[in-house]
């Protein structure tokens, strides 16, 4: 059996990585590999579409050897779960499995990606009988690829699940929970906390509390409340952009999601990684069943948030449920308990932050230090008064309304034009 046949029945006898081959690179490989014997029209289509899945891993991969490696680390199976978690090693470095049936098809897979990351095009064009087909260069006519130089190896995979979790956590940064699943964000919004003017001293106990859950010191849930437009959304985003280096993850659980909280603690329960669980405008309406849901996720719940999880809440009310006077005067005979209830879940996060809206100074020192950013080449009195009536048009000052005079403002002084 000549050597590139027994390629693809290793590659088709991956068993603990066997998920890589319902990948497009994986599949389309073993297309190539299945084609030896076929006409060099349809080798040729079978060649053009690997390496056409080939190109478009180029982005995270210049190599076969790069685009295979990053499929291994990313995949998520029981091995790079349990690497993830510390326990593919003991404390003393040595391998935990090393004499399990697991451990060794786990070896026996690497052993083969490692193999499959060395075929260059001239292998396949030398074991292809059929190759005068394409005249005297075979190579002139079909595009090639580079085989590059990226180890696979047991001990630097473990490294690597050890430090950055496994599968789509080790890839991406942030998600969003929608049906059962928490669905990747490729390309979260990448706001920074240097880009947020004016609330410095505000802000700065969110940032200690994450800084020691991070560290990991004991700390508290966060709540974010105040005004429309202050930015307690964007200091959470620009919290997981300034330490996802750190291992930081975030995962937006929309409200009508909170019942799955228990399902996202069973996925990352045991993950070398510390995730914020962020749920934005938050709040209830009276008998609104998610309100009890959140107050067992928040404390006192079976399903216990792991000590790699805070919540992080936004909300423009800072008892989150949106009460009536008619709820007060009402007949109940124990009406302070009825109060308490609609006050305690609030009281449930350790960390409470105000954010308001700033007052006339505050909002034309935002506007300038983003102007500033943009080397704006305006006069500072004539800044202040177009800023001011912009807030005024839209019905109040805010970081928000300050960053979207800006964005005005830009488009106007670009094209020469004055400031209405």
């Amino acid at each position: 059996m000549n050597p590139l046949s027994m390629m693809k029945i290793r590659l088709s006898a991956l068993s603990v990585y066997h998920g890589l081959l319902e990948t497009e690179l994986f599949s389309s490989l073993l297309d190539l590999l299945g084609a030896m014997d076929k006409a060099p029209d349809e080798f040729a289509m079978r060649w053009g579409r690997f390496f056409s899945v080939l190109s478009r891993e180029e982005s995270r991969a210049e190599s076969l050897s790069d685009a295979i490696y990053n499929k291994a680390v990313y995949d998520d199976n029981v091995f790079t779960r349990a690497a993830a978690g510390g326990e593919a090693v003991d404390c003393d470095g040595s391998e935990a499995w090393s004499s399990g049936m697991t451990m060794q098809a786990v070896r026996r897979d690497l052993d083969t990606l490692r193999a499959v990351s060395t075929l260059t095009p001239e292998m396949l064009i030398d074991a292809y009988p059929r190759k005068a087909g394409f005249g005297e260069d075979p190579l002139s006519i079909l595009p090639c690829w580079e085989c590059g130089s990226t180890e696979i190896t047991l001990e630097g995979i473990v490294r690597f699940h050890m430090a950055n979790g496994c599968g789509e956590f080790a890839r991406y940064v942030a998600f969003v929970r929608r049906n059962g699943k928490c669905i990747p964000i490729p390309n979260p919004d990448l706001v920074r906390l240097d880009m947020l003017t004016g609330y410095e001293l505000i802000r700065q106990p969110v940032v200690d509390n994450t800084i020691a859950f991070l560290d990991g010191f004991p700390a508290n849930n966060c709540l974010l409340y105040g005004d429309r437009g202050t930015g307690k959304s964007s200091t959470v985003k620009a919290l997981l952009n300034e330490y996802c280096d750190r291992g930081l993850r975030l995962i937006e659980l929309p409200k009508p999601y909170l019942s799955e909280f228990p399902d996202i603690v069973q996925e990352i329960a045991g993950l070398p990684l510390r995730f914020i669980i962020f749920i934005d405008d938050l709040s209830f309406q009276a008998g609104d069943e998610n309100y009890a849901a959140l107050k067992g996720v928040l404390e006192g719940g079976i399903a216990s948030r792991p000590d790699n999880a805070l919540i992080y809440a936004t909300t423009n009310r800072r008892h989150l449920l949106n009460e009536t006077m008619s709820a007060r005067k009402g007949d109940e005979v124990h009406l302070a308990d009825t109060i308490q209830e609609s006050l305690s879940l609030s009281d449930r996060f350790g960390v409470q932050v105000a954010f308001l809206a700033p007052d006339r100074n505050n909002y034309f020192r935002i506007v300038h230090a983003l102007a500033e950013e943009r080397c704006f080449d305006i006069d500072h009195d004539e800044l202040e008064r177009a800023a001011e009536r912009w807030a005024l048009a839209k019905k109040g000052r805010s970081p928000r309304t300050a960053v979207q005079f800006i964005h005005y403002a830009e488009a106007r002084l670009s094209k020469g034009l004055e400031l209405k």
